[in-house]
């Protein structure tokens, strides 16, 4: 049945990437106007890679974030090989640090500093797991000889699997899965691995992006896959299933570092993410579970409280806009487009229901 206005609890972003800076400062308003609370990917240059740092940029996000907004940055920390136990308990026992953030080395955006050697890691995943500090892994080797397209799964195989036999109680979240086999293994263990799925994956597979011409603002890494993973990431979402949640992973970056010979990796879709997850959910009858997937189960997860904070989702009769640009400096970041027209808009309200 079709409706045209529904209530849910205010969503959270649980994999963002805010950048620092302008950047920062421009992007910013963007997700603090669309959701309460958003983990904060640490790939910065150089990394945070310590609660002293984490505490230092929590406070320069906070400083940007625009007047009548609320919301809360939830830190995390770039796993190392150097990173030590002591200065992770701290963290979490102060409350600021609410996760680590594992890269394989040259995975992604800014992951040179990533681990090579999973055994040297070993003591201090058995230490987050005795406090039930989650482990946040990007899921894909990085070795040459391995095709971009198998890279999550082979992940699975020789990394992730070995490293949760091994330590058990660690609690993991597979970070934006874009594979069948990524949604398989997470529907197919226990209670304390989860997987965050963001909103591209749910919209575009690889045509998006190589199909008459290179398009680079669709490029991203881990990579868009085919259609039937694309389906099986949204059949994910959609079934409210407590096991997955969003994460975005909107990762802005300059049109000018974009559109180059070695153009870099990321889409930006704060902006523009829970019109467009309102479109994929209604069309796949799913409405009912988008609270679910984007208020509730990363909650949940993490042992926090959901938001008190209700929205009122509307749907127009003419299609929402959006700036196809956002200026930063001298420059631009070019904003998620879904490919389809956007009908569903959103604002707070006090009502439970409507």
């Amino acid at each position: 049945m079709s409706v045209s206005q529904f209530v849910m609890r205010r969503p959270d972003d649980w994999h963002l990437h805010l950048r620092d800076g302008h950047m920062l400062g421009a992007v910013i308003g963007h997700s603090s106007a669309n959701f309460a609370r958003a983990i904060i990917m640490p790939n910065l240059v150089p990394p945070v890679v310590t609660t002293e740092q984490a505490a230092q940029y929590k406070q320069r996000i906070i400083s940007r974030i625009p007047a009548g907004h609320e919301f809360e940055p939830l830190m995390t920390l770039y796993l190392t090989e150097e990173t030590r136990i002591e200065d992770v308990k701290a963290g979490a026992q102060s409350g600021l640090i609410k996760a680590l953030k594992l890269y394989p080395a040259g995975a992604t955006t800014n992951s040179d500093s990533g681990v090579t050697d999973f055994d040297n890691v070993i003591p201090l995943l058995e230490s987050m797991a005795e406090i039930g500090l989650p482990l946040l892994v990007h899921g894909e080797v990085t070795d040459s000889d391995i095709d971009i397209f198998d890279r999550e799964a082979v992940f699975i195989e020789r990394v992730l699997h070995p490293i949760r036999n091994r330590v058990p109680d660690l609690r993991v979240v597979m970070e934006h899965v874009t594979t069948s086999d990524g949604v398989d293994y997470v529907l197919s263990q226990g209670d304390n691995i989860a997987a965050t799925i963001t909103t591209h994956h749910l919209i575009i597979n690889r045509n998006a992006y190589l199909v008459g011409g290179v398009k680079p603002h669709y490029y991203c890494l881990p990579v868009a896959k085919r259609e039937e993973h694309r389906l099986a990431l949204v059949a994910a979402a959609t079934s409210g299933n407590s096991k997955f949640f969003l994460g975005t992973d909107s990762a802005p970056h300059l049109d000018g570092a974009k559109i180059s010979a070695c153009g870099c990796a990321g889409i930006y879709t704060s902006i523009n993410t829970l019109n467009c997850l309102a479109h994929v959910f209604e069309d796949n009858d799913a409405l009912d579970n988008l609270e679910c997937f984007a208020s509730l189960n990363g909650p949940a997860f993490y042992r926090l409280p959901v938001n008190e904070e209700r929205l009122k989702f509307s749907r127009s009769d003419e299609p929402v806009s959006f700036p196809e640009q956002i200026s930063v400096q001298n420059d631009h970041v070019t904003v998620f487009d879904p490919g389809f027209p956007l009908f569903w808009q959103h604002e707070p309200t006090n009502a439970l229901e409507v």
